[in-house]
């Protein structure tokens, strides 16, 4: 038996060490991309409408004609693979059920498919969409995440924040003066809308300056992590970025770990340390997700207002003459072209939604932007109007004990942002070649070229 034992071992060993790492990622393509995206792509030709919008938003699309079609069927349409919901308050509902969960099941059954899924699943880089990330964990253990970090992004926290992003915004700002006085063109989203959230995050985690931009390559190179059916060779380039930034993190929190400090990371490494907050994982997982999300939709929101209102010149004019809108107009902005286009859920268990009675396992799409242009919520609801009297009804930010913890501070840094941009450049003009990002679901500007004037 003992001899036994220990073949069985040594062949778990030597697995785990030479055919797991070539075997899992391929595994986790083909489970988590490859075949969705074969399946999708069927029903899409077939005419389901929630394969032709997944279609659809392959690089940086956003099918409001395919929206309504789903709205036009019903507040929750049934599909080939989900159920999909445009209708706001339906959404709600869906992020709000306590029998729905955050996140999308493969096979959740059981059954072979989910056995070696969970196999390959182990293996995998930390990332937003694995556990325990605070995007696809429930109560308890989401409660105990959340309450470690929320402090640092409530709204008071967040209004102390307020003059140190002026400062940050002004000295970027002062940047792109020297950079624009030869008449050159500049992007404004490397050198602004980038610069302005990564900079105020790294400061309340405590990332030295010196590793801001590798931040934001790891942001920018993980991002598509959030979509389904990435190619192989995307999927490998998002699995080395997320490998990449969890080594990096690694030695930062063993960096605070020597040398703490008063920021958020600190704070999250002593509870660790004195037994009260977060493993290991939980500690890298929680940081990772606080670190990226708290800048990637902001970067978004920023890229989206200054075309935004650069397409509606009225409306940048009533905020001139009324600056008290300014906040207001983020909120439209968030609405009428959120950072991020829908989010997925799974049914825990057995509940009835919108009249629908939906089994445990069932998938559910909700579309923040579908519900932003509810007409029964929003009037004239693709009219962009800064004076909205309901605009901060949106759903970008979602909804339920999963409402982004970061709302506040992204509210403020896209009034700061937004405001401080116009005020210096008032004649601001985008040029032709603006990139959309080829992601799925979060939808902001690769590129944004301007001349400041």
């Amino acid at each position: 038996m003992a001899v036994t034992d220990t073949l069985q071992t040594t062949v778990q060993t030597q697995v785990d060490r030479h055919v797991a790492p070539r075997v899992a990622p391929a595994v986790r393509w083909a489970l988590g991309h490859a075949l969705p995206r074969y399946a999708v792509r069927g029903s899409a030709r077939r005419g389901d409408l929630h394969g032709q919008l997944i279609e659809a938003t392959a690089e940086g699309g956003y099918p409001r004609d395919l929206m309504e079609a789903i709205r036009a069927e019903g507040p929750l349409h049934k599909s080939k693979f989900a159920y999909v919901t445009a209708s706001y308050p339906v959404v709600k509902e869906v992020l709000g059920s306590p029998d729905v969960r955050a996140g999308v099941e493969f096979a959740p059954d059981g059954g072979p498919l989910a056995t070696i899924g969970a196999w390959a699943g182990r293996r995998a880089p930390v990332g937003p969409l694995t556990r325990p990330s605070l995007l696809v964990t429930e109560p308890p253990d989401h409660t105990r995440y959340r309450k470690l970090v929320t402090r640092v992004f409530s709204v008071k926290a967040v209004q102390r924040l307020r003059d140190r992003t002026e400062e940050i915004a002004a000295t970027l700002l002062d940047r792109l003066e020297d950079e624009a006085r030869d008449g050159d063109p500049v992007d404004l989203v490397a050198a602004y809308c980038a610069q302005l959230p990564v900079t105020v995050i790294a400061e309340i985690l405590g990332v030295p300056e010196v590793d801001r931009h590798r931040v934001l390559e790891f942001g920018e190179g993980a991002a598509p992590s959030l979509d389904m059916g990435l190619p192989w060779r995307r999927f490998r380039q998002v699995e080395g970025a997320l490998t990449a930034f969890e080594e990096w993190l690694d030695g930062h929190l063993e960096h605070v770990r020597r040398h703490p400090g008063d920021d958020l990371l600190s704070q999250l490494v002593a509870a660790r340390d004195e037994g009260v907050g977060l493993s290991d994982l939980e500690l890298k997982s929680t940081a990772g997700l606080v670190l990226a999300a708290g800048f990637e939709t902001t970067v978004n929101l920023l890229g989206n207002g200054i075309a935004l209102l650069h397409e509606h010149p009225e409306q940048l004019a009533r905020l001139r003459a009324e600056p008290d809108l300014w906040s207001n107009a983020v909120d439209e902005v968030l609405r009428h072209d959120p950072p991020v286009l829908l989010t997925g859920r799974s049914v825990a268990a057995d509940t009835e939604i919108a009249g629908h009675t939906l089994r445990r396992g069932t998938m559910v799409t909700t579309l923040l932007a579908g519900a932003n242009r509810d007409p029964e919520v929003f009037g004239d609801p693709d009219a962009f109007d800064v004076a909205r009297p309901n605009a901060a009804d949106h759903v970008s930010f979602s909804a339920g004990r999963h409402y982004c913890l970061g709302a506040a501070l992204a509210r403020m840094e896209g009034e700061v942002g937004l405001r401080a941009i116009h005020d210096r450049f008032p004649d601001l003009d985008l040029l032709p070649g603006a990139r959309r990002r080829e992601t799925r679901i979060l939808r902001g500007y690769a590129t944004l070229p301007a001349r400041l004037r």
